[in-house]
């Protein structure tokens, strides 16, 4: 199967960034990708939590997710928005992920679990958590070509979560992110690669990149990585679309070989 990682550099303003979103997830159906990921905050990148409030829409009133089901129903695909701010209860939002099927209905929705509460060695703090509820459920989503764990962004530091979604049959784990630059030029690839070879499934992680609200930098590099750890493609610094061929097959195959994915520890 074709899949495509969609990166971008969203901005504080909603409607230019689903229409950015629109013309990628466009382009890469064109292209016969079955499976289109965008990265996290996909339709809103806001600094400042009170205007993030603001700027915040409910489940039902998201003006982004009606367009994301109308073009993967039109294109016949498989479509993961890496997450939307969703507002929730509490002046508190959600950060969630919806894969869309081929008919345009919502299969499967994520809450991200870890929120990035850092302390970074430039000095920056960040603290999601007093931003955004905590999600508590893994989610694996059963499509017509098999199953695909869901994650997100630091959720990547987390290695049982990802155990966990292998353990229970996923061949794809998707972790749509927005690394910050300074972790993304230490921790990104070995972080990625590492919970491919730990769980022997393909991760497709697009990412954000540039500079967004309150000048927050991305790193962007969108991998998509098969099984035994080789990268199939990587982005740069600017916005783009990366492609590869999987066979799904090869996730099997890696799980005979080297069964450590499936152990469980001694102790």
């Amino acid at each position: 199967m074709k899949v495509a990682c969609i990166q971008l550099t969203s901005t504080d303003n909603v409607q230019a960034n689903i229409k950015a979103a629109a013309l990628a997830i466009r382009q890469a159906a064109e292209q016969g990708a079955q499976l289109i990921a965008t990265p996290e905050n996909t339709c809103l990148m806001e600094h400042h939590s009170q205007e993030r409030l603001k700027k915040a829409f409910t489940e039902a009133t998201h003006p982004g997710i009606p367009v994301f089901q109308q073009l993967s129903q039109e294109f016949h695909c498989w479509l993961l928005i890496g997450s939307l701010t969703i507002k929730g209860p509490d002046n508190l939002c959600y950060n969630r992920s919806y894969l869309f099927g081929p008919q345009g209905n919502i299969v499967a929705k994520y809450d991200k679990i870890h929120l990035f509460d850092a302390n970074l060695p430039d000095g920056k703090n960040f603290r999601e958590s007093q931003a955004f509820h905590a999600g508590n459920q893994p989610v694996i989503a059963e499509a017509d070509w098999g199953k695909l764990g869901l994650s997100i962004c630091y959720d990547l530091r987390f290695p049982y979560l990802y155990r966990h979604l292998a353990q229970q049959g996923s061949q794809i784990i998707a972790v749509p992110s927005a690394f910050i630059k300074i972790t993304g030029e230490a921790h990104w690839h070995v972080l990625l690669r590492a919970r491919a070879i730990e769980t022997g499934c393909f991760m497709i992680a697009p990412g954000q990149t540039g500079f967004h609200s309150g000048g927050r930098q991305t790193y962007g590099h969108s991998l998509i990585i098969d099984p035994w750890g080789k990268i199939l493609a990587e982005a740069g610094t600017t916005p783009e679309i990366i492609y590869a061929e999987l066979d799904l097959n090869q996730v099997a195959l890696v799980h005979q070989q080297i069964p450590a994915w499936n152990s469980k520890p001694p102790f």
